[in-house]
């Protein structure tokens, strides 16, 4: 779990917000790049901050552009407090799609959730019915068990489940999608831009996505399911599960897509330019060691990776 010191300030949480305004609403020029290189690294704590505000960036991308812009703009206005944050975000909820988001919008899940891991952490337990948890990088959870069922809200992130198929009580699973249930399930979920990523090894797994009839999902099954209820079967460059043991395992995977998956266990900026982003990746890499992975990348790949600072890397044909 994080520690409180590692939490950045409110005052460069609304740094970070000003920032966002600055690169992803206007035309940043080279001097505003170099300044912000310069304020993240400036203190130990901006780069968390951005990392952590930057996502709002994504979700603020379905509504129009000059609302997201007013919003983010106004929010570092008016120096509001963290949780006046979370009410303004619950509140842009009703114009887009943030209602998964406003629970970590900031990312402090440590004052909201049971279990939670920052950007490149990963957490495993096993809870007091016996299942086994894991929690991929950044990502959020609740636990809630009674006599009657055990419950778990997917608040933000990934995990995989192994629930302990001795217990028979029911296993529920809340997601932004719709629910989930099983007794003796071992899946694993993810939340992106699409709705959530479900994939199913063993037991029976049953997913009531919104606006659309129950589904039983079987073993060996990867789906996307959409926030509409759609289901679509998927055929991945990568190994869903690979980060439960420590390694992004992708199969000729463009560069651009490792890039941003890469990009989920840094802090900062992680950057692949147009003309290389089609080039293919293969291969299993550590994912407790980001830098060596991309001297990797540099090692096999007509690729050069470029520093600007530690947070800011750029990724270029050599």
């Amino acid at each position: 779990m994080p520690m409180p010191d590692d939490t950045p300030a409110q005052v460069q949480v609304d740094q970070a917000i000003d920032w966002l305004v600055k690169l992803r609403f206007d035309s940043p020029s080279a001097r505003t790049e170099q300044q912000f290189q310069q304020w993240l690294g400036s203190h130990p704590h901006n780069p968390l901050a951005w990392q952590r505000v930057s996502h709002l960036s994504d979700e603020l991308a379905g509504l129009p552009k000059d609302l997201s812009r007013r919003t983010l703009e106004g929010s570092q206005r008016q120096r509001v407090s963290r949780r006046d944050h979370l009410k303004l975000l619950g509140l842009l909820a009703v114009g887009g799609s943030l209602g998964w988001a406003a629970r970590e919008p900031l990312g402090l899940p440590q004052l909201l959730a049971d279990s939670s891991t920052a950007t490149g952490e990963r957490r495993q337990w096993q809870s007091t019915d016996g299942s086994r948890i894991q929690l991929n990088t950044a990502s959020a959870i609740d636990l809630h068990f009674s006599a009657q069922q055990r419950q778990l809200e997917l608040i933000r992130g990934e995990i995989s489940l192994d629930s302990n198929p001795n217990d028979n009580r029911p296993f529920h699973i809340d997601t932004r999608i719709g629910p989930l249930t099983t007794v003796d399930g071992q899946l694993l979920l993810r939340e992106n831009s699409q709705g959530l990523l479900l994939s199913v090894r063993r037991g029976e797994v049953t997913l009531f996505p919104a606006s659309a009839p129950p589904r039983q999902v079987l073993p060996g099954e990867t789906l996307q399911v959409g926030t509409n209820g759609s289901i679509q079967a998927l055929a991945l460059h990568s190994d869903p599960w690979g980060w439960t043991d420590g390694v992004l395992s992708v199969q000729q995977m463009p560069l651009a897509e490792f890039v941003s998956e890469l990009g989920r266990y840094r802090p900062g900026l992680l950057r692949c330019a147009p003309e290389v982003a089609a080039l293919k990746v293969s291969g299993t890499y550590q994912l407790g060691d980001t830098e060596q992975i991309l001297q990797l990348l540099s090692r096999s790949l007509p690729v050069r990776v470029d520093y600007r600072t530690r947070y800011w890397v750029s990724i270029g044909a050599a």
